[in-house]
């Protein structure tokens, strides 16, 4: 045991030297101090914690930072010891009291000089009586794990890792408000008035009763204790439970989740739906008491925070503050970005160009406006209706990787309590609390609901408030508030007979309540049509893509992830307004539009219009301008807007006009064949067989087309009937 003190001593010294003696070159080549600079910070009280990095320990001395990952609940306190004895050394000039406790401290240190003074210096003071070093401190000390160290799974963190560093990934389910926990508990004596100090090390303690202070002890009076609060020491608390992610999770399991208690500096980093890095130490809980009695033999663990970094979504690596450089800039400023940003959507996914500018819409997302007591919402929600094999559910799940802060649910496997928010009760302290659902964790981010048709109708309704009002209101177990929700909510559905029925009314197909989807800022019908030219290159696409496991050089070379990433960040910063001048334009067009619906008495060729979609295209066109990184709308961004919308719909309209127009197959064909011709007099006829062919139509009609109107002299056929002439 003595050889062990003795090691400690020299591991102070070592610790000592580390932190005077460490230095770092600056950009103009002069030492500084890294942690010398920090310790007159915090002698100063101007810094409350202090993070050593082990990869500095590394580099001054190999050995100490491997003791230190492998006993790092010891080495915490030997650091602040070494800190303690060390700050009076940095200290240049006296700080004046913050609070309660500082003047408690000033006071204690002086009644300490004055009995070391008066008493006899033979007789030492009781343990009980000299203050713990909890309580005379200011500072936490924290460790930050190398740069080099594994992550290691939740499910692996065992026996093996207790008292050790480790560090773990996951997503945080649940955090508590932070709470002031006691950290060293202060009693007076209501007989001798003596001070009695008890640290405290778990979650709960015994609190004294008997006094055992030395007149208390020899006249044998039997003073009682008070607890003092104002003289104990606190420090923020929070618990925070974070869950392994799903792609850990081996199959057939469930996730495992792990308790991680953060203190001080460490509180308030996480909130719930955020993915983390989590440096810390790995630790039994201590139960005193009747805790102690009702656990048994069973011990709990949790981990003690030293640090807390937030991840990105797909990559590993933390969210990066950094702004998106000039030359980037430069590089997306390029002749035709809009098309190259929305091609960098999905890339290994063919065509559906139109639904993947709309997307990047919603990822960028429109301007909120508060206008005096009124909520008008900016996010952009979108439902894809379409075929089965149209690549929906891909779309869906490459913006949930995209996007820095997402959810992704199916109709089937979410409830409408698991999507807005449930009453729970908190297991550390009893009090009814709620726990977010998918929308609330997704909160200024985007929630994607895969399969939205096979949602229960009674979980649909919740979505409802969320989608215009973007709040979550809850009066359940006596718990009366309105949570935040603002959320893009990104739906896709099948329609309503698993395939499009081109025979019936959008409306029949949709099977959704108009309530809903005049919520929807657009509703694409991706309809999964036979087209023999179309069908040729999106086989092509698949299998090169199946081959090679990337998709097929295109125009634009697709963006990496990253870069979208801090592209959209920096566009959401914008805040475009719309000028007066075109505001008259925006009304004129939105009339247009309900005319439209109005005028058009079949049914089967629009959507539900009200003064939804004029705020879907205000929401459009000025997310459309904030992609340009500009502050005003201009005519081109409506123009884009309205063609959005009209795409949309469009996609609904040209189901139905190949049936329902009543065409021959004679006038189809003169269509196709002025189609091919663009304003040219002649034509071949061969090109001509090509094209209808492809069409789907047969030899004989195309040879009946020709003859036909080449009776009614609209154009004249060469004598080998190889070559067309228009009459004009």
């Amino acid at each position: 045991m003595a050889k062990k003190t003795a090691d400690y001593e020299a591991e102070k010294q070592k610790l000592k030297e580390f932190l005077s003696g460490f230095t770092t070159q600056d950009d103009q080549g002069r030492k500084k101090f890294k942690y010398a600079e920090q310790l007159t910070a915090i002698a100063h009280r101007e810094q409350v914690s202090i993070t050593i990095d082990l990869d500095d320990v590394a580099e001054h001395d190999e050995e100490l930072a491997q003791a230190i990952r492998e006993n790092t609940r010891r080495y915490n306190a030997l650091m602040a010891d070494v800190i303690e004895t060390l700050l009076p050394d940095y200290k240049e000039r006296d700080v004046p009291a913050r609070d309660a406790l500082d003047v408690f401290i000033k006071h204690r240190h002086l009644m300490d000089a004055r009995s070391q003074d008066g008493a006899n210096p033979a007789a030492a003071q009781p343990a009980r009586n000299t203050f713990p070093p909890e309580l005379m401190r200011r500072y936490e000390v924290y460790f930050k794990s190398q740069t080099n160290e594994k992550v290691i799974p939740i499910r692996e963190v065992k026996a093996s890792s207790i008292g050790k560093l480790v560090m773990i990934k996951g997503i945080v389910t649940r955090a508590t408000e932070v709470k002031p926990m006691m950290q060293v508990a202060t009693y007076t004596c209501d007989q001798c008035g003596a001070e009695t100090y008890q640290p405290i090390v778990s979650t709960s303690f015994m609190p004294q009763i008997n006094c055992p202070g030395e007149d208390c002890r020899v006249n044998r009076s039997g003073g009682r204790l008070t607890l003092q609060s104002r003289g104990s020491k606190f420090t923020k608390f929070q618990e925070i439970k974070v869950q392994e992610h799903s792609d850990a999770v081996p199959v057939g399991h469930i996730p495992r989740s792990i308790t991680v208690y953060a203190r001080g500096d460490q509180t308030r980093l996480a909130a719930p739906g955020d993915h983390v890095a989590i440096n810390g130490i790995y630790l039994p809980i201590k139960k005193e008491g009747f805790k102690a009695m009702t656990s048994g033999l069973l011990s709990e663990t949790y981990l003690e925070a030293h640090r807390i970094a937030k991840l990105n979504k797909s990559e590993d690596d933390e969210v990066g503050e950094e702004e998106i450089t000039q030359e980037e800039l430069k590089q997306l400023a390029e002749q035709d970005f809009y098309n190259k940003l929305s091609s960098s959507i999905a890339p290994e996914i063919f065509g559906h160009e139109d639904v993947k500018k709309a997307l990047l819409l919603l990822l960028v997302g429109g301007v909120d406006k508060n206008p005096a007591g009124m909520k008008i919402r900016g996010n952009i929600n979108i439902c894809l209706m379409g075929d089965p094999g149209v690549a929906k559910s891909q779309l869906l799940s490459y913006i949930d990787r995209l996007a820095p802060r997402s959810q992704y649910t199916t109709g089937r496997g979410s409830s409408g309590v698991g999507l807005t928010a449930a009453v729970m009760k908190d297991p550390l302290t009893g009090e009814m609390t709620l726990e977010g659902g998918a929308l609330v964790l997704a909160d200024q981010g985007i929630c994607c609901i895969d399969e939205f048709d096979k949602m229960d109708e009674g979980d649909r309704t919740a979505i409802h408030e969320v989608m215009e009002q973007q709040t979550i209101s809850i009066a359940k177990a006596g718990i009366m508030t309105s949570l935040n929700a603002r959320v893009s909510i990104l739906a896709a559905a099948n329609p309503a007979y698993g395939r499009y029925n081109i025979k019936r009314s959008i409306e029949d197909n949709v099977q959704l309540p108009a309530a809903l989807l005049s919520r929807f800022d657009l509703l694409w019908l991706m309809a999964d049509k036979a087209d023999r030219e179309n069908d040729l290159r999106l086989a092509k696409h698949i299998t090169y893509v199946h081959q090679h496991n990337i998709n097929p050089p295109q125009q634009h070379t697709p963006m990496d992830m990253k870069l979208m990433r801090r592209y959209i960040a920096l566009c959401q910063k914008q805040n475009p307004v719309i000028p007066a001048e075109l505001s008259n334009f925006i009304v004129g067009s939105y009339c247009e539009l309900r005319k439209e619906a109005r005028l058009e008495e079949n049914k089967y060729s629009t959507t539900f219009t009200s003064a939804r979609t004029l705020l879907g295209i205000l929401r459009l066109s000025t997310a459309l301008a904030r992609l340009r990184i500009v502050d005003q709308v201009e005519k081109e961004d409506v123009n884009e807007a309205m063609r959005l919308m009209e795409m949309s719909k469009d996609s609904l309209k040209q189901q139905q006009a190949a049936p329902n127009r009543g065409k021959k197959d004679v006038d189809v064909i003169y269509d196709l064949i002025r189609s091919i011709a663009e304003g040219s007099k002649t034509l071949k006829i061969q090109d001509i067989r090509d094209r209808a062919t492809s069409k789907g139509f047969k030899p004989d009609q195309v040879e009946k087309c020709l003859d036909e109107y080449e009776e009614l002299s609209v154009w004249q056929l060469n004598q080998a009937r190889t070559k067309l002439t228009f009459i004009s």
